[in-house]
């Protein structure tokens, strides 16, 4: 599974799209298929534009109610994003691309290479606030936009809205 975005992502368009909080609506990523990680965010902030840098927290709640994070910087090289951890996480990085952005900005792929840590994977993820009741369906009919195979999204395990 190679990192292949769409070739019309530029990076300003990146850059206007990215910045905010997105739940993560579909994965076949595990980490959020585990039972012990609920209700993963994405957030981005805007650091630069030239060249485009963002900065990366991932947070989930744990089954006890407790905030985990995951923080780190985001730098498009190319056409995709080297992420690199930040404090004791610094010596990590991994690599993922935007594949597909709805028309309306609000629900995009993501495709992660694999990483020392982690294997490749894919995640839908919509912005917070959006409150699409279908992204499934929009997603499903347009796949190939999305950046998806067939057997792409039928990799896709579609996780329960946040409350």
């Amino acid at each position: 599974m190679s990192l292949n975005p769409v070739p019309d992502l530029r990076p300003d368009m990146l850059a206007e799209v990215l910045p905010g909080s997105w739940h993560v609506r579909a994965s076949n990523f595990p980490m959020w298929l585990s039972e012990r990680r609920i209700d993963p965010v994405f957030s981005y902030a805007l650091l630069s534009t030239a060249p485009l840098v963002l900065s990366d927290d991932v947070s989930w709640r744990t089954p006890e109610g407790e905030t985990r994070h995951i923080v780190g910087v985001d730098r498009l090289v190319g056409s995709s994003f080297t992420w690199r951890g930040s404090g004791l996480l610094r010596v990590l990085s991994s690599h993922w691309s935007v594949e597909g952005i709805c028309p309306d900005g609000n629900l995009l792929s993501i495709r992660f290479g694999k990483s020392l840590l982690s294997p490749a994977g894919i995640d839908i993820i919509e912005r917070v606030g959006a409150g699409s009741s279908e992204p499934r369906s929009l997603v499903a009919a347009s796949s190939a936009s999305f950046g998806l195979t067939p057997e792409d999204f039928a990799s896709l395990t579609w996780l329960a809205p946040s409350s």
